[in-house]
């Protein structure tokens, strides 16, 4: 399962934000996990929540927002809003599209406590 060596790098990635300011525990951990990103979101909430018993993330809450899929269609034009795994357009039903967002995993906010 990929989903846990991108949790450890992501805790990883929050210890050092933590480090940088001074802080000794971070409250909480938002990230946007885009529909294409190859992550299985329950599975990512499960790892975070095991990894995250060791470290200063140990009281942290984690939120996780879906990106949803957008696609820009080459054929027609228009831009449209996917929430499942599709790159045909909506509009015209062409697969020659390009995807504008949907495929990222991204720690968005961290909150971290100073003693």
């Amino acid at each position: 399962m990929h989903e846990y060596s991108i949790v450890g790098a992501l805790i990883e990635q929050c210890e050092q934000h933590a480090r940088d300011n001074n802080a000794d525990k971070v409250t909480r951990v938002a990230i946007k996990v885009g529909i294409l990103s190859g992550v299985e979101p329950a599975l990512l909430e499960t790892a975070f929540q095991t990894f995250k018993l060791e470290g200063i993330c140990h009281d942290a809450e984690f939120e996780m927002n879906i990106q949803p899929l957008v696609l820009s269609c080459l054929e027609c034009g228009q831009e449209t809003i996917h929430n499942e795994r599709s790159i045909i357009c909506q509009h015209c039903g062409s697969n020659h599209t390009h995807v504008l967002d949907g495929e990222d995993l991204m720690l968005m906010q961290l909150e971290v406590e100073q003693s």
